[in-house]
């Protein structure tokens, strides 16, 4: 049975995840309330600009509905600001924003420099084979510190950027970017119908 894999659709860049999630067979669904929510097996939350995205998933009650599937177990991806919102500290985030808490790590947002300092680079990643992974880094957030009980995937100059803790799988960067669908169909493994 193929998963229903829902993308969080309240802004940002969650097209190439669906694009992503439907080449590998999975049945990507966008995510815009708590009844679409309710319908999938696991959620994807994309790259975008994290303080709107909080405050979006705050006036379309998914803050709470997504809160409570995860402490169910719903596996989780999140990419640059979907690495922001289930961090457990957003060092420099606005006072209101709320984030899920969901792994361990510390972030700061943008940390990498504005939209003329993105890159491109390849990442050796534990668990995927074959060549490095091509990650596009564009205002992404730079990992702080990670707790004793998150599992770091991949780094780049000796910092975590693809790191998994329980079900919660984040990275700094965009994978939907990389014309590469490894981490997807990684995430999918994790994935139970």
């Amino acid at each position: 049975m193929k998963p229903t894999v829902g993308v969080l659709a309240l802004q940002g860049a969650f097209g190439l995840h669906a694009v992503a999630l439907s080449d590998l067979g999975a049945r990507p669904k966008e995510v815009r309330t708590p009844a679409d929510l309710a319908r999938v097996d696991a959620l994807v939350m994309p790259g975008g600009e994290s303080t709107t995205m909080s405050m979006l998933l705050e006036s379309s009650g998914l803050f709470d509905a997504i809160a409570e599937r995860m402490a169910g177990g719903l596996p989780v991806f999140g990419t640059c600001a979907g690495m922001i919102l289930l961090a457990t500290d957003v060092l420099d985030g606005r006072p209101d924003q709320r984030s899920f808490a969901a792994i361990d790590l510390a972030v700061r947002r943008n940390a990498y420099g504005r939209q003329v300092d993105s890159f491109e680079t390849s990442l050796q990643v534990t668990d995927v084979p074959g060549e490095p992974f091509p990650a596009v880094f564009i205002r992404a957030p730079l990992v702080e510190t990670a707790g004793p009980g998150v599992e770091v995937l991949a780094r780049h100059e000796g910092r975590p950027v693809l790191a998994r803790q329980g079900t919660v799988t984040v990275a700094s960067f965009h994978p939907e970017l990389s014309g590469d669908s490894r981490l997807h169909a990684r995430f999918l493994q994790e994935v139970h119908v």
